[in-house]
């Protein structure tokens, strides 16, 4: 499975981005999907993850009401829409898949086999 994201760039806080993911697989839809960010000097955190059915969301909090993922398996692609953006948002996004995530470990990264190389969002204040 490869995995490309794109979409990000530079906006003001308050404004709206959407990040794409485009895997190459003919198995998409058997996988479960999510976005990670990694800021300058931070660890790379959750951010949002999606089943492989797309029957479960997950997020974490300090996006709830401001982004939602969602996918589109007949594109084999995963969408994050990001909205009301802040400064602290600013970070290289991926997105991952995995074969084997259930609930409780959607929101680790050692639950992912697969990566994109990431897409950069800035936000300015």
């Amino acid at each position: 499975v490869q995995l490309q994201a794109s979409g990000g760039g530079l906006v003001q806080a308050g404004g709206s981005l959407r990040l794409s993911c485009a895997s190459s697989g003919r198995t998409f839809s058997s996988y479960s999907m999510g976005w990670f960010r990694q800021a300058p000097g931070k660890e790379r955190e959750f951010v949002a993850g999606i089943k492989w059915g797309g029957s479960g969301t997950y997020y974490a909090d300090f996006v709830k009401g401001r982004f939602t993922i969602s996918r589109d398996n007949a594109k084999n692609t995963v969408y994050l829409q990001m909205n009301s953006l802040k400064p602290e948002d600013t970070a290289v996004y991926h997105c991952a898949a995995s074969s084997r995530a259930i609930t409780t470990t959607m929101r680790s990264e050692g639950t992912y086999d697969y990566w994109g190389q990431g897409t950069q969002v800035t936000v300015s204040s």
